[in-house]
């Protein structure tokens, strides 16, 4: 939001460096952003002067061209060479000498340097209005009048507007600083506690309103006073629309406003001044002579302001004529049909509250963002709707020489009422963390318009007015204290006093941080996508439901239309971006949520997500770098969820269609996590052709099951491990897993750990055969095996395996 500098000492009497204004604005949490020179004339004239044209000749070799002398009041004439038809002798003239810097209308610069045209020296250029920058005009050279003094600098002649214009970045929640009085206000506030600055908020009178005559009254009937809780306008007649005055254009022009004409103007001068949006309706095209504020049916078709017809929802506030016909979007949007133009002549002038979610929605659905609807769909002063209206009748009727010729209709039958607030003084100091005077308070209220109802000796009970729609409480009270007595007052204790404090050592906090360390430090990298994504998506895997989606109302675009059912896109989404950039070796985690809607209602799960893919570390010149593989992403797996105390997990099938190869990890019958190697035209969908690893945990089970394994202290074994391998042949339908559970099944004391160590498949083996070569590691922890025992185990494994599995001994 931009704001003036001169416009805000209307409003204070202040004369203070705009750097220091800019400091204070800052602490009191108007973020001061930047801060811009704006110049109603660009270069303010510098290098211009007055000049007397001494004498004027036609040029030797161009006819439209003359020789003149020109005496700048130096007493050393210039010969400068113009093409104007109107130059004379005796004339007083403005004369950019050589050096000035002027500029074009589009901004861009050019130097006068002495130079010859067409064989004759010129040393300088006598200007033109548009020249200058002071007018549109290009018929000939500015003249100026006889007694203007030679040699005089044309900035001192010519009226020209320099202004600083400050850029505060506004936050959404103080509606009541996005005006020049709103900011002019808080910054009146934070003067009052400066000593060495003395001040006032100067709030400009309405006193001069008055009726000129009753003789055209257009009535006014609102629908709905929950959408429109006040509505007030007035007629004003006998215009003479034209440009506003120098002064207005500049005020506007500072804050990125373009002129319009002097009514549309003054409208916008109240909306950026008091933080009023007002709307002028040309009164002639008000068929009926009645404004209806009301819906229309959805689809009702509109032309705006800008040309674009829009099709109208049924929750939209209309500003209608007698005949229905839509003349304004309420808050938001004017029609072109019912605006002012050169040929008006009278104006119905309105001035509203509008209910701000109603504004905020109908921005929303037509994608307009003008200044009216970003102060109403906050929240502006309902109690200040009649007196922006009169400020705005008395310039209109001193700028547009405008009568006014009705009374204003006010329909305000709901009055907003303030907020009431009781206030403490013992929990505001406990808050703040030390004691601030009682008066000093009670004067930072005061300067924020907060009225002190009654007193105690213990605290305060005070009326908020209903514009602070962010101060509605205790603790905002207190914010507001703060703010304006200045954070940097609160002085900082020597010694900090504090309690430790007991609490779980699983609680779900400290499960998510754990884990998200472990990950860390095994250098994976925690990514962070939107929880919106792609409608398509759903349809990638069976285990996703299109019916499922969670749909966004008003989507933003069709790639974040609705909520995700799998953590897995977006994080293919990352990756591909980054592989896309060279960066192919990534290990990436995170936590988020899924979103699914069911007949019994919506369901929100928690997960952690895992992608991998490259090689394991840097290319390194002392180590094979090594690329990922599912055991690798195993490891990881079973070192986070050991350390989070879920141990005896079994492995099982995977039941996601999204892996080519996966596995499942179950505690119990509760499934933890399943992972493995995504298939390849899953990858294709994300312009992936590397291999990628994935690995999807229920959270909300793992937390469910943190530190529920008890820690058990054992001896370290005795007795050596014994290891036997067995090369089996099997059909290649048959996986590890199969065999691994079996195998514990069978033998449940002494087999201690089993692993896969080589897969074969080709042309020697039978078709649709493969080897697994496997080994085992056989232990007892009170004696040592012997070979009869070993053998009994191996010979029972190895039978099993047979009948099970019709697994060959290769």
């Amino acid at each position: 939001m931009k704001i003036s500098y001169n416009w805000l000492k209307e409003f204070l009497n202040i004369d203070l460096d705009v750097e220091k204004v800019s400091e204070i604005l800052t602490d009191l949490g108007l973020e001061v952003e930047g801060i811009e020179s704006y110049e109603s004339v660009k270069g303010n004239l510098n290098g211009v002067v007055v000049g007397e044209v001494l004498s004027c000749e036609q040029h030797p070799n161009a006819d439209r061209l003359k020789v003149t002398q020109v005496d700048l009041g130096d007493g050393s004439p210039v010969q400068i060479v113009c093409g104007a038809p109107n130059v004379a002798r005796g004339q007083k003239v403005p004369v950019a000498t050589i050096g000035t810097v002027l500029y074009t209308d589009q901004g861009e610069d050019f130097k006068i340097k002495k130079g010859k045209i067409r064989g004759e020296l010129s040393h300088g250029m006598i200007c033109a209005e548009d020249e200058l920058g002071l007018g549109q005009s290009h018929d000939g050279i500015m003249v100026l009048p006889e007694d203007t003094k030679v040699g005089s600098a044309a900035a001192d002649i010519f009226e020209l507007y320099n202004d600083k214009v400050i850029e505060i970045g506004l936050t959404p929640n103080r509606a009541d600083a996005m005006s020049h009085l709103g900011v002019a206000r808080d910054l009146y506030a934070g003067l009052l506690q400066m000593e060495e600055i003395q001040t006032k908020l100067n709030t400009p009178s309405v006193s001069d309103f008055h009726i000129d005559e009753r003789t055209f009254n257009i009535k006014v009937e609102v629908d709905d006073y929950d959408q429109v809780p006040r509505y007030a306008g007035i007629t004003i007649t006998d215009l003479k629309i034209e440009e506003s005055p120098a002064w207005l254009q500049n005020k506007l022009k500072a804050i990125g406003l373009g002129p319009i004409n002097n009514v549309v103007d003054i409208t916008n001068y109240i909306l950026h001044g008091l933080g009023q949006p007002l709307h002028a309706f040309d009164a002639d095209k008000i068929k009926g002579g009645k404004v209806v504020v009301k819906n229309l049916p959805a689809g009702t078709p509109f032309l705006g302001l800008d040309g674009v017809e829009r099709e109208l929802h049924e929750d939209d506030i209309m500003i209608c004529d007698a005949k229905d016909n839509p003349m304004c979007i309420g808050g938001v949007f004017g029609g072109l049909n019912s605006g002012v133009t050169e040929e008006t002549k009278s104006i119905f002038l309105e001035a509203a509250y509008f209910d701000p979610v109603s504004i905020r929605k109908t921005a929303k659905r037509h994608g307009l963002n003008t200044d009216a609807s970003f102060r109403f769909e906050r929240g502006i002063n309902p109690n200040a709707v009649v007196y922006a209206l009169k400020r705005a009748a008395i310039w209109i009727a001193q700028l547009a020489n405008g009568k006014i010729v009705s009374e204003i209709t006010d329909l305000y039958p709901n009055k907003i009422e303030d907020f009431q607030v009781n206030f403490s003084y013992e929990k505001a100091f406990k808050l703040i963390g030390e004691e601030i005077s009682t008066d000093t308070i009670k004067d930072i209220l005061a300067s924020l318009d907060i009225k002190i109802n009654h007193q105690t000796q213990s605290g305060l009970g005070l009326t908020i007015p209903a514009y602070r729609v962010d101060v509605t409480r205790e603790a905002d009270i207190v914010e507001e204290i703060l703010r304006v007595y200045g954070y940097n007052n609160i002085s900082i204790p020597e010694k900090i006093k504090t309690s430790v404090s007991s609490s779980e050592k699983w609680t779900k906090e400290k499960i998510e941080q754990r884990a998200a360390g472990f990950l860390i430090s095994n250098g994976i990298y925690e990514a962070m996508n939107n929880s919106l994504t792609k409608p398509d998506y759903s349809s990638i895997s069976e285990n996703l439901n299109e019916e499922r989606n969670v749909n966004i109302l008003n989507a933003l675009s069709g790639d974040l239309a609705v909520m995700r059912q799998s953590m897995l896109f977006g994080l293919l989404e990352s990756l591909s971006y980054n592989i896309n950039r060279k960066n192919s070796d990534l290990k990436l985690f995170e936590f988020g949520n899924t979103y699914h809607k069911f007949d019994s209602g919506y369901v929100e799960n928690k997960h952690l997500s895992i992608v991998i893919t490259g090689s394991r570390s840097k290319e390194n010149w002392a180590q094979n770098d090594g690329s990922t593989d599912v055991f690798y992403l195993k490891g990881i797996i079973k070192s986070l969820l050991e350390g989070l105390g879920l141990k005896n997990l079994k492995y099982g099938k995977v039941k996601n269609d999204i892996f080519s190869e996966g596995i499942s990890l179950y505690l119990g019958k509760t499934r933890i996590v399943e992972f493995g190697v995504l298939k390849t035209n899953l990858l294709k969908e994300f312009g992936i052709k590397q291999e990628v690893l994935f690995a999807d945990f229920d959270w909300n089970r793992v937390i469910e099951n943190a530190g529920k394994s008890s820690i058990k202290i054992s001896e370290l074994p005795k007795y050596p491990e014994v290891r036997r391998d067995l090369a089996l042949l099997l059909d290649e339908n048959i996986e590890f897993i199969d065999l691994y559970n079996f195998a514990f099944q069978s033998e449940r004391k002494l087999l201690k750990d089993m692993d896969l160590f080589d897969v074969y498949m080709g042309d020697k083996l039978p078709e649709g055969k493969k080897s697994y070569a496997m080994s085992f590691i056989l232990q007892d922890d009170k004696k040592t095996l012997t070979d009869k025992q070993i053998d009994k185990i191996m010979n029972k494994l190895q039978e099993g395996f047979k009948k099970n599995f019709k697994a060959e001994l290769r």
